[in-house]
Protein backbone atom coordinates (compact mmCIF):
# COMPACT_ATOMS: atom_id res chain seq x y z
CA UNK A 1 0.00 0.00 0.00
CA UNK A 2 1.64 3.78 -0.75
CA UNK A 3 1.82 5.97 2.48
CA UNK A 4 0.08 9.17 2.66
CA UNK A 5 1.36 11.98 3.56
CA UNK A 6 -1.00 14.71 5.14
CA UNK A 7 -0.02 18.02 5.72
CA UNK A 8 -3.38 19.34 7.88
CA UNK A 9 -3.87 21.20 10.74
CA UNK A 10 -5.60 23.32 8.52
CA UNK A 11 -7.50 23.30 10.59
CA UNK A 12 -7.52 20.21 12.65
CA UNK A 13 -11.26 19.66 13.22
CA UNK A 14 -10.92 18.51 9.64
CA UNK A 15 -8.09 16.71 9.61
CA UNK A 16 -9.56 14.44 11.80
CA UNK A 17 -12.20 13.79 9.64
CA UNK A 18 -9.44 13.27 6.53
CA UNK A 19 -7.78 10.61 8.88
CA UNK A 20 -11.67 8.84 9.70
CA UNK A 21 -11.93 8.98 5.66
CA UNK A 22 -9.42 7.95 4.60
CA UNK A 23 -8.93 4.70 6.74
CA UNK A 24 -12.75 4.03 6.03
CA UNK A 25 -11.82 3.93 2.41
CA UNK A 26 -9.25 1.38 2.96
CA UNK A 27 -11.16 -1.06 5.22
CA UNK A 28 -13.76 -1.12 3.00
CA UNK A 29 -11.51 -2.23 0.71
CA UNK A 30 -9.03 -4.83 1.85
CA UNK A 31 -11.14 -6.25 4.67
CA UNK A 32 -10.27 -7.27 8.07
CA UNK A 33 -8.44 -4.91 10.37
CA UNK A 34 -6.44 -3.27 7.31
CA UNK A 35 -6.12 0.57 7.51
CA UNK A 36 -4.89 2.96 6.09
CA UNK A 37 -0.69 4.05 5.92
CA UNK A 38 -0.33 7.64 7.16
CA UNK A 39 1.58 10.59 8.25
CA UNK A 40 0.68 13.67 9.64
CA UNK A 41 2.50 16.55 9.92
CA UNK A 42 0.07 18.66 11.56
CA UNK A 43 0.50 22.61 11.20
CA UNK A 44 0.44 25.59 13.84
CA UNK A 45 -3.18 26.87 12.64
CA UNK A 46 -2.35 30.18 14.02
CA UNK A 47 0.99 30.36 12.18
CA UNK A 48 -0.50 29.94 8.70
CA UNK A 49 -3.78 32.01 9.56
CA UNK A 50 -1.50 34.79 10.33
CA UNK A 51 0.32 34.52 7.01
CA UNK A 52 -2.82 34.41 5.18
CA UNK A 53 -4.18 37.54 7.26
CA UNK A 54 -0.65 39.33 5.81
CA UNK A 55 -0.38 37.88 2.51
CA UNK A 56 2.54 36.17 3.19
CA UNK A 57 1.88 33.74 0.56
CA UNK A 58 5.57 33.21 0.01
CA UNK A 59 5.91 32.45 3.26
CA UNK A 60 3.06 30.23 3.46
CA UNK A 61 4.67 27.73 0.70
CA UNK A 62 8.02 27.52 2.20
CA UNK A 63 6.29 26.31 5.88
CA UNK A 64 4.00 23.84 3.90
CA UNK A 65 6.45 22.98 1.71
CA UNK A 66 8.86 22.20 4.76
CA UNK A 67 5.93 19.88 5.69
CA UNK A 68 6.24 18.02 2.21
CA UNK A 69 10.30 17.47 2.82
CA UNK A 70 9.62 16.15 6.23
CA UNK A 71 6.53 13.88 5.39
CA UNK A 72 9.04 12.57 2.28
CA UNK A 73 11.97 11.97 4.17
CA UNK A 74 9.53 10.22 6.84
CA UNK A 75 8.65 7.38 3.81
CA UNK A 76 5.75 9.38 2.04
CA UNK A 77 5.23 8.18 -1.43
CA UNK A 78 2.44 11.34 -1.99
CA UNK A 79 1.10 14.37 -0.20
CA UNK A 80 -2.38 15.62 0.75
CA UNK A 81 -2.42 19.41 1.53
CA UNK A 82 -5.88 18.71 3.88
CA UNK A 83 -7.48 21.74 2.96
CA UNK A 84 -8.86 24.22 0.25
CA UNK A 85 -7.50 27.47 0.29
CA UNK A 86 -3.58 26.27 0.58
CA UNK A 87 -3.67 24.53 -2.74
CA UNK A 88 -2.88 28.67 -3.60
CA UNK A 89 0.24 27.18 -2.83
CA UNK A 90 0.52 23.93 -3.82
CA UNK A 91 3.21 24.63 -6.81
CA UNK A 92 5.47 25.48 -4.16
CA UNK A 93 4.98 22.45 -2.02
CA UNK A 94 5.15 20.59 -5.44
CA UNK A 95 8.63 21.69 -5.99
CA UNK A 96 10.06 21.52 -2.47
CA UNK A 97 9.42 17.58 -3.09
CA UNK A 98 10.16 14.37 -5.43
CA UNK A 99 6.76 12.36 -4.63
CA UNK A 100 3.18 13.53 -6.32
CA UNK A 101 0.97 15.94 -4.46
CA UNK A 102 -2.68 14.61 -4.99
CA UNK A 103 -4.25 18.09 -6.05
CA UNK A 104 -7.98 18.53 -4.48
CA UNK A 105 -8.94 19.98 -7.22
CA UNK A 106 -8.65 17.29 -9.75
CA UNK A 107 -10.31 14.86 -6.69
CA UNK A 108 -13.30 17.18 -6.64
CA UNK A 109 -13.49 17.27 -10.66
CA UNK A 110 -13.51 13.65 -10.64
CA UNK A 111 -16.64 13.32 -7.93
CA UNK A 112 -18.12 16.15 -10.25
CA UNK A 113 -18.15 14.59 -13.45
CA UNK A 114 -18.26 10.99 -12.37
CA UNK A 115 -21.93 12.20 -11.15
CA UNK A 116 -22.58 14.45 -14.38
CA UNK A 117 -22.13 18.21 -13.20
CA UNK A 118 -20.63 20.50 -15.57
CA UNK A 119 -21.45 24.14 -12.99
CA UNK A 120 -20.38 24.29 -9.67
CA UNK A 121 -21.06 26.38 -6.87
CA UNK A 122 -17.85 27.52 -5.21
CA UNK A 123 -18.73 28.23 -1.59
CA UNK A 124 -15.21 28.58 0.46
CA UNK A 125 -12.76 31.18 1.84
CA UNK A 126 -12.80 34.26 -0.30
CA UNK A 127 -9.61 33.62 -2.00
CA UNK A 128 -10.87 30.24 -3.32
CA UNK A 129 -13.88 32.41 -4.11
CA UNK A 130 -12.15 35.34 -6.01
CA UNK A 131 -9.21 33.96 -7.25
CA UNK A 132 -8.47 32.34 -10.65
CA UNK A 133 -6.69 29.23 -8.80
CA UNK A 134 -8.95 27.07 -8.10
CA UNK A 135 -11.79 27.57 -10.99
CA UNK A 136 -8.64 26.91 -13.14
CA UNK A 137 -7.83 23.66 -11.55
CA UNK A 138 -11.35 22.76 -12.10
CA UNK A 139 -11.35 24.18 -15.98
CA UNK A 140 -9.03 21.89 -16.72
CA UNK A 141 -11.36 19.20 -16.26
CA UNK A 142 -14.05 21.13 -18.49
CA UNK A 143 -16.05 22.60 -15.18
CA UNK A 144 -17.23 26.21 -15.01
CA UNK A 145 -17.56 27.39 -11.47
CA UNK A 146 -20.28 30.43 -10.41
CA UNK A 147 -19.61 32.25 -7.53
CA UNK A 148 -21.94 34.10 -4.50
CA UNK A 149 -21.97 37.80 -4.84
CA UNK A 150 -20.02 39.78 -2.67
CA UNK A 151 -21.82 40.19 0.58
CA UNK A 152 -23.02 36.15 0.11
CA UNK A 153 -18.76 35.92 0.07
CA UNK A 154 -17.78 37.68 3.21
CA UNK A 155 -20.64 36.00 5.23
CA UNK A 156 -19.02 32.77 3.60
CA UNK A 157 -15.88 33.76 4.95
CA UNK A 158 -16.71 35.09 7.88
CA UNK A 159 -18.37 32.21 9.40
CA UNK A 160 -15.42 29.74 8.06
CA UNK A 161 -12.99 31.75 10.22
CA UNK A 162 -14.68 32.90 12.68
CA UNK A 163 -16.49 29.65 13.84
CA UNK A 164 -15.89 26.32 11.54
CA UNK A 165 -11.95 26.47 11.95
CA UNK A 166 -12.74 27.16 15.93
CA UNK A 167 -15.33 24.22 15.87
CA UNK A 168 -18.46 26.10 16.31
CA UNK A 169 -21.28 25.40 14.42
CA UNK A 170 -24.21 27.46 14.18
CA UNK A 171 -28.12 27.03 13.37
CA UNK A 172 -28.28 30.35 11.99
CA UNK A 173 -25.18 30.01 9.65
CA UNK A 174 -26.59 26.51 8.16
CA UNK A 175 -29.84 28.61 7.27
CA UNK A 176 -27.54 31.36 5.47
CA UNK A 177 -25.19 28.94 3.99
CA UNK A 178 -28.28 27.55 2.09
CA UNK A 179 -29.95 30.51 0.95
CA UNK A 180 -26.63 31.24 -0.86
CA UNK A 181 -26.67 27.56 -2.18
CA UNK A 182 -30.29 28.41 -3.52
CA UNK A 183 -28.76 31.43 -5.00
CA UNK A 184 -25.75 29.76 -6.78
CA UNK A 185 -28.57 27.05 -8.06
CA UNK A 186 -30.87 29.64 -9.38
CA UNK A 187 -27.74 30.84 -11.41
CA UNK A 188 -26.78 27.41 -12.95
CA UNK A 189 -25.12 25.79 -10.66
CA UNK A 190 -26.08 22.37 -10.78
CA UNK A 191 -23.95 21.01 -7.92
CA UNK A 192 -22.48 22.95 -5.00
CA UNK A 193 -19.13 22.65 -3.98
CA UNK A 194 -18.28 22.60 -0.11
CA UNK A 195 -14.99 24.69 -1.20
CA UNK A 196 -13.50 24.63 2.71
CA UNK A 197 -12.84 21.57 4.21
CA UNK A 198 -14.83 22.45 7.42
CA UNK A 199 -17.73 23.34 5.82
CA UNK A 200 -19.24 19.55 5.69
CA UNK A 201 -19.46 20.04 9.61
CA UNK A 202 -22.09 22.61 9.16
CA UNK A 203 -24.22 21.38 6.24
CA UNK A 204 -25.97 18.72 4.73
CA UNK A 205 -27.46 17.34 1.59
CA UNK A 206 -30.71 18.57 2.68
CA UNK A 207 -29.55 22.25 3.06
CA UNK A 208 -28.81 22.42 -1.07
CA UNK A 209 -32.04 22.65 -3.79
CA UNK A 210 -28.68 21.17 -5.79
CA UNK A 211 -25.93 17.94 -5.09
CA UNK A 212 -23.17 18.83 -2.70
CA UNK A 213 -19.94 17.81 -3.44
CA UNK A 214 -18.05 17.70 0.24
CA UNK A 215 -14.25 18.74 -0.68
CA UNK A 216 -12.93 16.46 1.86
CA UNK A 217 -14.63 13.28 1.31
CA UNK A 218 -13.89 13.60 -2.27
CA UNK A 219 -9.94 14.25 -1.24
CA UNK A 220 -10.08 11.38 0.92
CA UNK A 221 -11.41 9.06 -1.73
CA UNK A 222 -9.25 10.01 -4.25
CA UNK A 223 -5.63 9.64 -2.48
CA UNK A 224 -7.11 6.54 -0.58
CA UNK A 225 -8.30 5.37 -4.39
CA UNK A 226 -3.95 6.28 -5.33
CA UNK A 227 -2.84 4.28 -2.14
CA UNK A 228 -4.82 1.16 -3.00
CA UNK A 229 -3.66 1.19 -6.61
CA UNK A 230 -6.27 2.62 -8.27
CA UNK A 231 -5.98 5.12 -11.50
CA UNK A 232 -6.67 8.43 -10.44
CA UNK A 233 -6.51 11.39 -12.91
Amino acid sequence: MTTLGIIGGMSWHSTVDYYTRLNEAVARARGGHHSAELLLASLDFGTVRAMQVAGDWDGAGRLLGDAGRRLEAAGADALLIATNLMHKVAPAVEAAVGVPLLHIGDAIADAAVRDGHRTLGVVGTRWVMEETFYAERLATHGLDCVVPDAASRQLVDDVIFSELTLGVVREESRAAYARVFTDLAERGADAIVLACTEIQLLVEAGDSPVPLVDSMAAHADHAARFALGAPVS
